[in-house]
């Protein structure tokens, strides 16, 4: 009998380790992609080193490839639709024009969205102008170049009718809907509102007018909606409407609006299920628009007319993930219950949605050490710049970066100048080359607006005494 091994081990700490979606453990190896090193195959790293970091990278060739999708997604189910760009998503002029180039007309809710549509090249006759703060001067010029403009209230309505009669001209127009479609909750702050009889009021007003005709009905029904049959009752309760103003009035309506709100891929913050599990496919929201439609307007045909245009407004779900936000980790901390903290050059004054989205967040190359739950922070002296609060990432170093998506949608927009300069933006070509498409701010650029009064144009007096 050999003789037994009386050696002891050293003790070690027994240790419980979550089992994490997305990193190896016993049950299999990682299925995703958990770095990502290039957009469209331009590196990230030769991005950062030409243009700066952070930086938000826009993919011409997913932007087109998004709204040909959502384009053929629609047009293959009805016979009539019209694609409007929401400006108010993203409304930098490459973005724009590309989509514009794709065929999509402009949707603007503002004096300047409209102003920065004419001057990209799009013609008066194809912009939906949406809102409910249109002044005279705004709304003359867009009556004077035959923009399509939605009716918000009754004030707008009058004032509408005072320019057309001051110019003795008939002014086709639109009416913005509000209304209960069982399943989001009713925009009720912006239009008309059907269950009340006020949107009907409305038309009575407008029909009682020498110089309006009533040719639209727009309504949107919110954002990030989630359930196709939203659009299915949207479409239905509005068909209705429809019926009920060309059955009372002289009026045919030309088209429908039905807004946006078309989700993307993002992963809303309360929501624990993954994208892929609750957001439709733009298929399933075609399907049950166009569904509906075919079904509400069959009457058209009988009548010898064509189908209403069915106008959308998308945005999110074309330019979401047509963007990303590559950053710097700045420095490592550790919080004091433990977890690991880094701190990123960008913040929430740039990625506004990290407010509500858990992005993903991926490094730039494959990092070495054991992933543990990490707070992403950004550098504002503010307590809320957190842009995640919990993702499961390795070690990381001073220099490293991550990439943040999907960020095409708001950030450009809604984004704030605070503490920090806001960066460049480029957009990478499908021929590879790469574009800036908005310069990086920096102090001459921030106070090109300011005005000093001569008396301050000092800051301390010249006799100043000695300490």
């Amino acid at each position: 009998m050999s003789e037994k091994n009386t050696t002891k081990k050293a003790w070690v700490k027994p240790e419980i380790t979550p089992l994490r979606n997305g990193l190896a453990n016993k049950f299999g190896s990682v299925r995703n992609v958990n770095w990502c090193d290039s957009i469209d195959d331009v590196p990230f790293d030769k991005l950062i080193r030409s243009y700066g970091s952070p930086l938000f990278v826009a993919s011409e060739q997913k932007l087109r490839s998004n709204i040909k999708r959502i384009k053929n997604a629609f047009s293959s189910r009805y016979p009539r639709i019209q694609m409007a760009w929401s400006y108010k998503t993203n409304y930098l002029g490459a973005i724009c024009n590309v989509l514009h180039q794709e065929d999509a007309w402009a949707e603007v809710v503002s004096r300047f969205e409209y102003e920065k549509a004419r001057k990209l090249g799009v013609p008066g006759q194809c912009i939906f102008f949406n809102g409910p703060n249109k002044s005279r001067e705004i709304l003359e010029r867009a009556i004077d170049e035959n923009a399509r403009i939605h009716i918000d209230h009754l004030d707008e309505l009058y004032l509408i009718e005072d320019i057309a009669a001051s110019r003795n001209k008939e002014v086709n127009i639109g009416i913005r809907l509000n209304f209960d479609t069982g399943y989001t909750e009713p925009w009720s702050r912006f239009g008309f509102n059907i269950e009340s009889g006020q949107a009907m009021d409305a038309v009575w007003r407008i029909s009682s007018s020498t110089h309006l005709k009533l040719v639209g009905l727009h309504s949107h029904i919110g954002t990030f909606v989630l359930e196709p049959r939203a659009y299915s009752s949207q479409v239905s309760i509005m068909c209705a409407f429809l019926r009920e103003v060309e059955g009372k009035t002289s009026f045919k309506i030309d088209y429908i609006d039905i807004g946006g709100g078309f989700a993307s891929f993002n992963a809303l913050q309360g929501i624990y299920l993954p994208p892929e599990q609750v957001v439709p496919s733009i298929e399933q929201y075609a399907e049950a628009i166009c569904e509906t439609l075919l079904e509400e307007t069959h009457d058209h045909l009988s009548q010898g007319r064509n189908r209403p245009l069915l106008v959308l407004e998308s945005g999110r779900a074309i330019v979401d993930d047509a963007e990303v936000l590559v950053t710097t980790v700045v420095a490592n901390k550790r919080l004091p219950d433990g977890r690991r903290a880094v701190v990123l050059d960008a913040g929430v004054n740039l990625l506004f949605t990290a407010y509500w989205y858990n992005h993903v967040v991926r490094p730039t190359k494959p990092l070495d050490g054991k992933p543990e739950e990490t707070v992403l922070y950004g550098p504002l002296c503010m307590n809320i710049d957190v842009m995640r609060n919990s993702v499961i990432l390795p070690p990381l170093s001073v220099g490293d970066q991550l990439v943040f998506s999907s960020v095409g949608a708001y950030n450009n927009t809604q984004w704030q100048q605070f503490i920090e300069y806001r960066p460049n933006v480029v957009m990478v070509h499908n021929n590879g080359g790469v574009s800036v498409i908005r310069t990086a701010e920096n102090l001459e650029t921030m106070t090109a607006h300011e005005k000093l009064p001569e008396h301050l144009s000092r800051p301390f007096p010249d006799d100043q005494p000695e300490k």
